[in-house]
């Protein structure tokens, strides 16, 4: 690994450390990074992950550079009117106030027209100063027409022709930009789903251009390398022949494609998939599901994790420094917080918790209060994460919150701009809200984000994740409560399989012999652990709830980070 250089421009002071770019090794390729909350070119889990990897890649010395795109109007930002329809408002903010724009420019073909990339960088700073530095790719320059300079405008979205465009910015300018900027010494381009699969074409052709023989496929494939995040074949991004021909030109002979790629409509996760030498899902039963799902092919699995030192809370900072040395770049020292005194425990959480509640009553003047047990539940708003479970019988709901012991709720969530479904499941929760309002409290925050994730993962009591089974690849929310002592309650699918001690560090719904989800059958059981287990230790044994918090953090936390994982792709994917 490449040594720490400082350079002193004044005595005493350190400059910012130079980015030696012969060193790097590894390219890392991902539609979207959640790397700083300022930034906002995430749209959830797979964007946040990408971000917190390439933080312990920085912490743990790891050769890498990360390229993706720019979205200058972001995703989107979320407003919520009072009956829980979602708005999508324009989320721009200003790439010159936090990223440095490069001198260099490389261009891509698009519908037989070339189109120019510009690129600015973001540097990642490790606990030693080793830096990793985020590439963003942007059309926003003055060489391109109108519609080519909006290509890097937003996150997913756009049509089919718009999306294919911005794959071919990321993977084949990407290749081309890393090239252009010095990074010439890459041995191994890691593609983060199946976005940035159109590299591996820039790969094979490359040869071309160097008068070598065409298309050495075993080649490209020792540097390749493929992590695949979803088990819901609607994921996996496709296009038509028709369009490919049109957008992508012929720089590649779609009958060569076909073999490639897929006979029928060009699959960028075959594509991937053919084109690599180590592929991998992000748990080990999501491993399992790919294999099934793509039958043939050797995919290993590696779970995801969190990184510890962005997802830790202030309040637990303060303990972990006090009572577990050297906690934030070896997180599997957390598995000494089993020794922390439990009323320290307590006290961290409380400010914690306080922390949130207060935000979320001066927000939504909910009036919630902080000695009452308070559920979280904060994903992506999709049918099939299905978060209004816990309302799939509020009669009982009440039943129990008046009977055995009070509960509360908050919720948050972005549905997609075009995920109807989503959207109704965000106005249910809303519509529910306001119908048990004098029984539960229950809130639902507008536009969930990095901070109000942070927020939310450290301030609730318990966490809740309720997926259809088998469709939750892994999951890593719930991972970052871990780190904040906040046990989960959740459908055994993802990284709960491994992550799940019964009455240890949570509590599971349903059992682990289910192949699917049956709502009625998810909620009897969910209503069961809080009414006979959780609500009544709670509220009546608070030693051994602290307990188990304890254990959420030397078990979960210390296992589910990014270093962990990090490590196994150093040893698994990239030394191969």
């Amino acid at each position: 690994m490449e040594p720490l250089e400082k350079k002193y421009s004044n005595p005493g002071k350190v400059a910012v450390p130079k980015i030696r770019k012969q060193k790097k090794r590894i390219a890392y390729f991902s539609m979207e990074i959640g790397i700083d909350s300022k930034i906002p070119t995430y749209s959830g889990g797979l964007g946040i992950l990408a971000g917190d990897t390439i933080k312990s890649c920085a912490d743990l010395n790891v050769p890498l550079v990360a390229v993706t795109l720019l979205y200058k109007k972001g995703y989107f930002y979320q407003k919520l009117d009072d009956q829980g329809q979602q708005q999508e408002l324009p989320c721009e903010w200003n790439p010159k106030d936090l990223l440095t724009l490069l001198p260099k420019k490389v261009s891509v073909t698009v519908e037989n027209r070339p189109v120019f990339i510009q690129a600015w960088q973001y540097r990642a700073t490790g606990v030693t100063g080793y830096c990793v530095p985020v590439i963003f790719l942007d059309t926003d320059i003055a060489q391109n027409s109108d519609y080519d300079r909006s290509l890097t405008d937003y996150l997913y979205g756009g049509d089919e022709k718009y999306r294919l465009a911005q794959e071919i910015i990321l993977g084949i300018g990407g290749v081309r930009i890393l090239k252009e900027l010095g990074y010439h010494r890459i041995s191994r381009y890691h593609m983060n789903e199946g976005h940035a699969s159109l590299l591996t074409l820039e790969l094979l052709n490359e040869r071309k251009r160097n008068h070598e023989p065409i298309w050495d496929i075993d080649r490209v494939k020792r540097m390749c390398v493929f992590t695949t995040h979803t088990p819901v074949p609607a994921g996996h991004d496709q296009f038509s022949y028709d369009l490919v021909r049109q957008v992508l030109g012929e720089s590649m002979p779609i009958d060569f494609l076909k073999n490639i790629g897929g006979e029928d409509r060009l699959n960028m996760t075959l594509l991937a998939l053919n084109l690599s030498h180590y592929v991998n899902g992000v748990a080990k039963e999501h491993g399992k599901v790919s294999r099934e799902m793509f039958p043939g092919y050797r995919i290993d699995s590696i779970t995801n994790g969190t990184h510890t030192t962005t997802w830790v809370c202030e309040s637990f900072k303060r303990l972990y420094d006090k009572y577990i040395h050297g906690w934030m770049n070896d997180p599997f020292s957390l598995r000494y917080a089993l020794s922390i005194p439990k009323e320290e425990i307590w006290n961290a959480h409380q400010e914690a918790k306080k922390k949130l509640l207060d935000y979320v009553n001066e927000k939504m003047n909910a009036g919630m209060d902080y000695g009452t047990l308070t559920i979280g539940f904060a994903r992506r708003a999709t049918a099939y994460k299905r978060a209004d479970l816990v309302f799939f019988d509020t009669n009982r709901l009440v039943n129990i919150s008046q009977n055995v012991g009070k509960i509360q709720l908050v919720f948050a969530g972005r549905a997609h701009p075009r995920d109807w479904p989503g959207k109704e499941l965000i106005k249910r929760i809303v519509s529910v809200s306001k119908e048990l309002k004098d029984s539960i409290k229950i809130v639902y925050l507008e536009n969930y984000d990095m901070e109000l994730g942070k927020m939310l993962v450290s301030g609730v009591d318990l966490w809740l994740n309720t997926p259809r089974k088998p469709r939750e690849a892994s999951g890593t929310s719930g991972m970052k409560a871990a780190h904040n002592g906040i046990p989960s309650l959740s459908i055994l699918d993802g990284w709960w399989i491994e992550g799940c001690m019964e009455g240890f560090t949570g509590w599971s719904i349903g059992s682990a012999s289910d192949i699917e989800s049956v709502d009625e059958r998810n909620a009897h059981s969910l209503y069961e652990k809080l009414q006979k287990v959780i609500i009544p230790l709670f509220y009546n044994n608070r030693d051994n709830w602290v307990d188990i918090m304890r254990h959420s953090i030397a078990i979960n936390a210390s296992f589910f980070n990014t270093h962990r994982m990090v490590q196994q792709y150093v040893l698994d994917a990239y030394s191969y």
